[in-house]
């Protein structure tokens, strides 16, 4: 199982939304280097939620439950559907996850705009070991 990171702005997509909806299809990503992480997603991978727009933090998780496949509205990207699986209280900011200095390598810190990233093991591990009752 991989894990990956998922931005979406909670102006248009919130993580509230996703629990109301119970699943979604994530689609809407166009830089090329998302667009691939998003191919690489598996069913059953795991998503961290992440609120830009001004929030940045981490608020919750989503299963993926179908393989990429193209997004019907853009040739050049790719979708998944997502299965809300539950939220992280409290959330993880990105202050609080820079101050740490673990994962300075990690396209969240190094590629602020990056919309869609695989997410390394030490920061699974980091969460597991903050959050040891949620469902990561």
């Amino acid at each position: 199982m991989a894990y990956f990171l998922a931005k979406t702005d909670p102006d248009t997509y919130s993580i509230e939304q996703l629990k109301q909806d119970g699943s979604t299809t994530w689609d809407g990503v166009t830089n090329a280097q998302a667009v691939t992480v998003i191919r690489s997603m598996k069913p059953g991978d795991r998503v961290f939620i992440y609120h830009s727009g001004g929030q940045s933090k981490i608020l919750g998780l989503a299963r993926i439950t179908s393989a990429p496949r193209p997004d019907p509205a853009n040739s050049k990207s790719a979708v998944v559907d997502l299965e809300y699986s539950g939220e992280i209280d409290p959330p993880v900011t990105l202050p609080e996850i820079k101050a740490t200095g673990l994962f300075d390598d990690w396209a969240l810190i190094r590629q602020g705009r990056l919309s869609t990233m695989a997410v390394p093991q030490t920061f699974v591990d980091w969460m597991k070991k903050r959050y040891p009752k949620a469902k990561l």
